[in-house]
């Protein structure tokens, strides 16, 4: 063996004993964590708000640290703002981690209950999953939002943000600490993985001998594709965010140039933006320069069919890969359809069942779209940028879930429960 391969299986060693042992702390947290009432979760959650807030000088000056070495290494700028911090997205962080502990405990809650005719009594109870690993790129605020959902749940949490927020998602854990601490709640209930070592994530992924119940993946098609194929442990994610916005030809002009503008530029980088444009061909000519024309002068690039382009020359022309794109940036895809009917294919062909929405007056055809399509989230005039579990009254979010098992569109704290089955008898016995 030499002295490289030496080297390298001597820190493989090293990084499965350091992951084990994290994974051992959080089950041993999990088992104190089925106990603990919601007056401490509570309290340890308005107490990292407000250490969230003290130490917003030190946050800023380790995102400062994440900011300089992702610009030196030619991070996009739609990834740039996602990792970027300032005191208003510190303030909000810490306002969401306050209005998750706000929130009703989700566990203990009486889901069902029956007698059977032998006298058992059967109620079906809510209860934590366990210890949960979160898995996420860039956004240093998952952080907390995690955290804190997992934590009020009643679970543990094992956060791994990405090397480009290290700094930035250390210092938001030690504020997190400071609220489990002066809740008298074990630090290990929220692990930040501060190795960097992509390693890491496939040790989660194995399940960490068995401590880890679920994975939640939270970043781009990359990280998420890698957990759906690697993970042995179950996996609550989306995999894109391939939204639509289609404008029926019984829209309100001005509200469907209020909605698309907003859906597409607010912030282009987040998983609710929306990425295609779907117009009526009955009021494509009429509808669509205006619409299209806030776009580009917010600095939207058009790319479009041949019906659109003959109506707005300055649009690019748009390929069939265009369709399945998730830009995440200031690109969008805009296509004619021939009504409804053939808005609902196209988001059911080429769409990711993240979010979608309708701007109509017409209650029938709004009517006829939110129940087709089998979208985790679906809207009638409204933007897109509305999935956001904090925008739901959750709090906050862990993610957007397009599965069709367990959770569906925000993860928040009710969603990050299980339950159990509680049968109290008086001495039966199976015949």
């Amino acid at each position: 063996m030499t002295v490289h391969s030496a080297e390298a299986a001597q820190n493989s060693s090293g990084l499965r004993a350091e992951m084990l042992a994290i994974g051992e702390r959080a089950r041993e947290a999990a088992r104190a964590m089925r106990e603990a009432g919601d007056v401490a979760k509570t309290k340890a959650l308005r107490e990292a708000a407000k250490a969230i807030r003290a130490r917003s000088g030190e946050i800023l000056a380790a995102n400062a640290k994440d900011i300089a070495a992702a610009k030196a290494g030619g991070m996009a700028a739609g990834m740039l703002d996602r990792l970027a911090l300032n005191e208003t997205r510190i303030e909000a962080m810490a306002k969401a981690v306050e209005d998750v502990g706000a929130q009703a405990d989700p566990n203990g809650r009486e889901l069902a209950r029956w007698t059977r005719p032998n006298g058992l009594d059967i109620a079906r109870v809510s209860t934590p999953i366990g210890v949960i690993g979160i898995i996420y790129e860039s956004r240093p605020n998952v952080t907390a939002d995690a955290g804190a959902i997992a934590l009020k749940g009643g679970n543990v949490a094992i956060l791994r943000g990405g090397s480009d927020s290290v700094h930035s998602a250390g210092a938001i854990h030690a504020a997190m600490t400071d609220g489990l601490k002066a809740a008298g709640l074990p630090e290990a209930a929220i692990q930040y993985v501060r190795n960097t070592d992509r390693a890491a994530v496939g040790l989660m992924l194995e399940g960490l001998n068995g401590t880890i119940d679920l994975i939640i993946p939270r970043g781009g098609k990359g990280l998420t594709g890698r957990v759906m194929r690697e993970a042995r442990v179950p996996v609550l994610a989306h995999l894109e965010g391939i939204c639509h916005v289609y404008v029926h030809d019984k829209a309100d002009l001005a509200m469907a140039r209020k909605v698309v503008l907003n859906a597409k530029m607010r912030r282009t980088s987040i998983c609710g933006a929306a990425e295609t444009l779907l117009l009526d061909a009955k009021i494509l000519k009429s509808y669509g320069p205006p619409i299209l024309e806030d776009l580009a002068k917010a600095g939207c690039e058009i790319r479009g069919d041949d019906a659109v382009r003959a109506i707005f020359p300055a649009a690019k022309a748009a390929s069939e890969e265009d369709w399945r794109t998730e830009y995440l940036d200031a690109i969008i895809a805009v296509k004619t359809v021939g009504g409804v009917e053939d808005a609902i294919a196209h988001i059911e062909n080429y769409g990711s069942h993240h979010t979608d929405s309708i701007i109509t007056e017409d209650t029938r055809t709004a009517e006829k779209f939110l129940s087709a399509l089998d979208s985790a989230i679906v809207l009638w005039n409204a933007s897109t940028q509305f999935a956001d579990g904090g925008e739901f009254g959750m709090g906050a979010e862990i993610g957007i879930g397009t599965g069709k098992l367990h959770a569906r569109g925000p993860v928040g704290v009710e969603q990050l429960t299980t339950f159990k089955y509680v049968v109290r008898g008086n001495g039966q016995t199976r015949p």
